[in-house]
Parts: C-alpha cells; structure tokens; sequence
C-alpha cells in the first residue's frame, strides 16, 4: 500500500518539476529577447538575431522573438543588391514574417515588412500586392497609399528610360516632345495603368495626410511620366506640367509647415514626444 501511495506522488513532483523548468525556460527566454532587443537599438543585428534565436529555441511559442527575429534579418537586407547572400537573408525575414501571418493574417507590421523587403529585392508587383493588403486592412494609412504610387513610378520611370534610349533620347522630364510616335505609343502601353494607379493612390495619401511632402514630390513626378503619354497633344502635355509644377509648390509648402512643427515640438532643444 506504501508503494502504490508514492506514484501520485511521484507523478505530481514530476508535474512540478516539469512546470518548474517550462516557467524558468520562459525567463530565460524573455531575457534573451531583451539583451536581442538591446543590440537590435544599437544596430548590432547579427547579434540580435542569436539572442532572438536563442529566445525561440528556450520558448517555441514566444510570438514576440519569432517577429523580432525577422525584423532583425529584415535590417540586413541591403537594397537593390542581388547577392545570393542578401537574397538569403531577405528570404529568411520574409519566411519569419509569413510565419507571422500564418497565425495572423491581419498582422499589419508583418504585411508591411513583407511589402518593403520585396520592395529591396526588387520583386515590386509582389511589394504592391502587401501594400494593398496593408490598406485593405488599414484603408485610412496614408504611408501604404504612398508606398503604391512610389512603385508604379518607379516601375513607369524604368520603362521611360527604356523606351525613351531605344529611341535616342535622354528623359528631359518635360513629356519629351522629341521623342518619335512609335516611342510614344510604347510609353503608353507601358505606363498607362502605373501612371493612373499611381495618381490615384499618391492623391490619396494627401488626402489623408494633407501636409505629406514626398507623396506630393512623386505626384509631381508622375505627373511628368503622364505627359510623355500625351502623343501629340500639346495642350495636354502643358497642363500636365503645369500639375508639375503646381505640386512642386505644395511639397515645398508641405515641407516647410512639417518643419514648423518640428520646431514648435521642441523647447529648449529638447524634444517633447
């Protein structure tokens, strides 16, 4: 009777010991992610990522170091280089966000991560894809509805100095009156769709934050990609430049109201937020 007294027992300090060990793994856990946040600040990402690391492998299901691990490796991506080791690292961030979204569809810092590493590697309808994403959920973001427009110029820039070289010019920005009818008819089977995306999106963004300066800064610039589509039409090419140059004038506006703010934010040189 002794004997088969003890086997609860036994099972329980067994339990304890079990519960014991889950709770010291957890703050052990939380302390590495601590000391990862730390070099993470300081901009020592390598050594972030084997604290975050470290943390995951003491709490398999600490959310928190699985979404800083990624931020980590998304620090290291450099933009516009095509190593395969900058692709390694860009594809490891993206793996951590997606496992992110796995549980979270919604989560907006892992959709908006996926968004910009895409956007440094490169893959800039898939940046887009996120960026909508982004709005679908948030529809009152002004940063996304810019992100969209940044993309499709960048998209209907590439495309210009493209087509515009192929037939001897230089982009004057201006609607490039020189360039020849056929030129003109590429520019808009090329750009049609990306300059009007992005019109409508960057309007937006200003809409919702209406002192934003770079969003008025890429209007202006795609306005001058929507009068290289003006195939013969002066007056049309001319009122798309006078849009130019009227943004010019609002971003310039924009910007000093924002650093008046900054100004008026501070006191004594020191910071109020």
């Amino acid at each position: 009777m002794k004997f088969t007294a003890r086997i609860p027992v036994t099972a329980a300090l067994l339990a304890l010991m079990l519960i014991t060990a889950t709770g010291c793994n957890r703050l052990k856990a939380r302390d590495q992610l601590t000391k990862g946040v730390q070099a993470f600040k300081n901009a020592r990402y390598e050594e972030a990522v084997n604290h975050f690391q470290n943390s995951i492998a003491l709490d398999p299901n600490y959310e928190d170091a699985k979404l800083y691990l990624a931020t980590a490796y998304s620090y290291q991506v450099v933009p516009n280089l095509d190593t395969p080791e900058n692709l390694a690292i860009a594809q490891k961030a993206l793996d951590g966000f997606n496992a992110v979204l796995a549980k979270d569809p919604n989560d907006l810092t892992a959709l908006k991560q996926i968004a910009s590493i895409n956007r440094n590697i490169k893959k800039f309808d898939v940046a887009k894809e996120y960026e909508k994403k982004v709005i679908a959920i948030a529809p009152n973001d002004p940063e996304a509805y810019y992100t969209v427009g940044f993309v499709d110029w960048t998209l209907a820039y590439k495309n210009a100095i493209t087509i515009l070289a192929a037939d001897g010019l230089t982009d004057q920005g201006d609607g490039n009156p020189k360039k020849s009818k056929g030129a003109c008819q590429k520019l808009q089977a090329a750009n049609t769709d990306l300059v009007n995306e992005g019109l409508q999106y960057l309007n937006k963004a200003v809409e919702l934050n209406p002192t934003y300066d770079d969003a008025m800064q890429y209007l202006q610039l795609t306005y001058r990609r929507k009068a290289d589509l003006e195939c013969g039409d002066e007056a049309a090419r001319k009122a798309d430049m006078a849009q130019v140059d009227s943004w010019i004038q609002k971003a310039m506006g924009a910007r000093k109201e924002n650093e008046l703010k900054k100004e008026k934010a501070t006191q004594g040189g020191v910071s109020m937020q």
